[in-house]
């Protein structure tokens, strides 16, 4: 069982692995991120309230978030296979796994810019600061670090969605997990992945911290 062929084939699984995670997760907050924002400055209390926004956009991400990934990822193969051609494989699974994160992702970023002191935001705005330079120079910078506690929490809940994508030909370690521990009953090869992908949490998630450690300057 262990062999040159094996190995091979679990280095391949860990760079599908990072692959789709990486992927996904940047996908997702090309949408979530700007949802996020919107959520905010369009609340009651927001720099600039609009209830008829935030309420289509409150429940747009309750929805999404709502369905099981392996529902969605189910339910959404013509949308997957139109835009990958595929339904099978890493790249195929980047698709829902970006629907999946995205309202995930974007809650994250409201969670995180509420933070932000009303005492900040209004010294901004006593000294002239319009809506757009509120958002990118005081509620984004403010808040990067947990921003980006955030987003080390998100991939390592993407990396977990891409495991279960396993059971439908997702690809990377999920799929050598199902085909080789589950229906082959390789035991050994079944604990290699599951060591491995939280070998992978463990390094996405330092990263993250770290990164929202050296960017706090609070602690400064």
């Amino acid at each position: 069982m262990w062999n040159e062929t094996t190995f091979s084939m679990l280095v391949q699984g860990i760079g599908e692995t990072i692959y789709m995670t990486v992927l996904s997760t940047i996908f997702a907050y090309i949408i979530g991120l700007p949802i996020g924002i919107f959520l905010v400055t369009s609340a009651k209390k927001g720099i600039r309230p609009r209830a008829w926004l935030y309420k289509i956009l409150d429940i747009i991400v309750n929805l999404t978030r709502s369905v099981p990934f392996l529902i969605l990822l189910v339910a959404i193969i013509p949308f997957t296979r139109l835009i990958t051609g595929t339904t099978i494989g890493s790249t195929a699974t980047i698709v829902p796994l970006t629907i999946s994160a995205a309202p995930f992702v974007a809650r994250l970023v409201e969670s995180s810019l509420k933070e932000v002191d009303d005492g900040i935001i209004e010294a901004a705005q006593s000294m002239g600061a319009s809506n757009l330079q509120l958002v990118w120079k005081v509620l984004l910078p403010e808040t990067r670090p947990s921003l980006l506690i955030g987003c080390a929490i998100a991939i390592t809940t993407v990396l977990g969605y891409s495991a279960m994508a396993g059971f439908v030909g997702g690809g990377g370690l999920g799929t050598i997990a199902i085909n080789y521990g589950y229906y082959r009953y390789q035991n050994g090869i079944m604990l290699a992945t599951v060591i491995l992908l939280v070998i992978l949490v463990q390094v996405f998630q330092g990263i993250g911290m770290k990164a929202a450690s050296v960017l706090d300057k609070r602690k400064k």
